[in-house]
């Protein structure tokens, strides 16, 4: 995984490389942020696959994430076979058929045509436990039904991945099905790795007192605490604006890279105008 520059730990790695040898759904579980989502790019770049997503939401049905049938599409023909002598029940048949039918992640994931693709199933926890049951049939046989063409198996299993936020707790059924692993918060040493591997010109200094900082931030009561994500983004701003190292008023001009909430951004700013800089630089160091 490091070869495609995702820095990661044994655990993660072993989870990975079991998922895909065992054939099991891998749930991953962390803080925003962190990592999760990209376990599937990386997966799908190693493997020389496609990336199906489904990205999880509130009130998301079966339809939305399995398939719908295109009525637009449906109505032209029937249109167009105005006058035709073909039966009605032939015409019938006819509309309900793959021609019509608008495949969505899963559906596409499942019935992909030459290899398996990788199927991101991302932060599932945002989706109602309705829906958490329905993915249970497709984690556990690969197949749907649909009933105007009956059972669907996947000729190639897909490798997929389950992210959460735990914005609220899974059930147990769905957890069984799967294998797990958690994401925390990175420890400096691997913070710096990252910083190094996805951010292309960054100095070593600049790079070692980003980490710091954000490691120091993490220390700190805030609402939104910034993730790795928030870590490169800044690391790629500051080569973007030829920084080399951070001082007091380079940090306050690009802090909206790393904190997202109002309250934080006063409270660090604070923090910076009070002259607490350097101590916050120098963990790690």
């Amino acid at each position: 995984m490091e070869a495609t520059a995702y820095v990661t730990d044994r655990d993660v790695a072993t989870a990975v490389f079991l998922a895909t040898t065992l054939q099991k759904p891998l749930l991953v579980e962390g803080h925003p942020g962190v990592g999760k989502t990209e376990i599937a790019k990386v997966l799908a770049r190693i493997l020389n696959t496609d990336l199906i997503r489904l990205q999880c939401y509130e009130g998301l049905d079966a339809s939305s994430a399995l398939y719908e049938w295109n009525y637009p599409r449906q109505l032209l023909h029937l249109k167009l076979q105005e006058g035709s002598a073909t039966p009605a029940a032939e015409r019938e048949r006819t509309l309900f058929s793959e021609a019509f039918l608008l495949k969505r992640p899963l559906l596409a994931a499942i019935t992909h045509p030459d290899r398996s693709p990788v199927l991101l199933i991302d932060e599932v926890d945002r989706a109602d436990e309705e829906f958490e049951a329905f993915l249970l049939e497709v984690l556990s046989d690969f197949q749907v039904s649909i009933p105007e063409l009956g059972t669907i198996r996947a000729t190639y299993r897909p490798v997929v991945i389950l992210t959460s936020n735990r914005s609220r707790d899974l059930s147990e059924a769905l957890r069984r099905r799967c294998l797990y692993t958690w994401i925390g918060y990175p420890s400096f040493d691997k913070e710096l790795r990252v910083v190094r591997a996805r951010v292309p010109g960054i100095t070593e200094r600049l790079a070692r007192e980003l980490t710091a900082f954000l490691q120091s931030l993490r220390t700190r009561r805030l609402e939104k605490t910034p993730g790795v994500a928030e870590s490169v983004d800044w690391g790629l701003a500051l080569v973007a604006l030829h920084a080399d190292h951070l001082d007091a008023e380079v940090v306050q001009a690009t802090l909206g890279c790393v904190l997202k909430d109002e309250r934080d951004h006063a409270l660090v700013s604070a923090a910076l105008a009070d002259g607490q800089l350097p101590a916050m630089l120098a963990v790690g160091n």
